[in-house]
């Protein structure tokens, strides 16, 4: 009994005695940066990330930091001037160096951010999150996109009318057309 007792107050961990009125150790999953597990993918990171002097292309960072899904998609978004680095549009190549703003249109939302970190190969979301300064406005609420027009299954092609009426939902009308039995210039129609 009694080398029970004394096994209970000794800290299985240091081998001391147990302190009962410490405090528990605060929970390391609140604060990202002190995850053990984000700081070894940050560690990780930085190792893989490109040496001194050297640069990395803009398709290859926005796709490396999660900002687009694949880096063909990054290089496309350069072609078509969806990237603007410091005001001005970019090809795929261009070398971004840290304190460089980077302006992306994608999928109807346009990101800006402020690069922190280079990175040459894609990382974790909580490793690429510390890698830029997010100055984006906020992606507008789910309510605001306009609804897509659903079809009941079965129900075939839609007509002439389904077809303008879902035009109409979304605000896609032809220019100079109106809605009625009247032409494309507003004249009643003749025979």
């Amino acid at each position: 009994m009694a080398s029970e007792d004394a096994d209970e107050n000794v800290d299985r961990d240091t081998g001391g005695p147990v302190d009962h009125g410490a405090k528990p150790p605060a929970n390391t999953t609140a604060n990202p940066a002190t995850d053990p597990e984000v700081a070894a993918a940050v560690a990780a990171a930085e190792a893989a990330g490109p040496g001194s002097g050297e640069t990395v292309r803009i398709d290859s960072w926005i796709w490396a930091v999660r900002l687009i899904k694949t880096r063909s998609q990054g290089a496309t978004a350069c072609r078509g001037g969806h990237v603007r680095v410091n005001g001005e549009r970019v090809k795929p190549a261009y070398a971004v160096r840290v304190g460089d703003e980077v302006r992306l249109r994608n999928e109807g939302r346009e990101r800006i951010v402020i690069v922190k970190r280079l990175l040459r190969k894609r990382v974790g979301a909580p490793v690429a999150v510390q890698c830029y300064i997010d100055n984006s406005p906020p992606p507008p609420p789910r309510e605001a996109v306009a609804p897509v027009g659903i079809r009941d299954r079965g129900a075939g092609r839609p007509t002439k009318r389904d077809r303008r009426d879902m035009e109409r939902l979304r605000g896609v009308t032809p220019p100079g057309f109106s809605s009625g039995m009247s032409g494309p210039e507003g004249r009643p129609r003749g025979r």
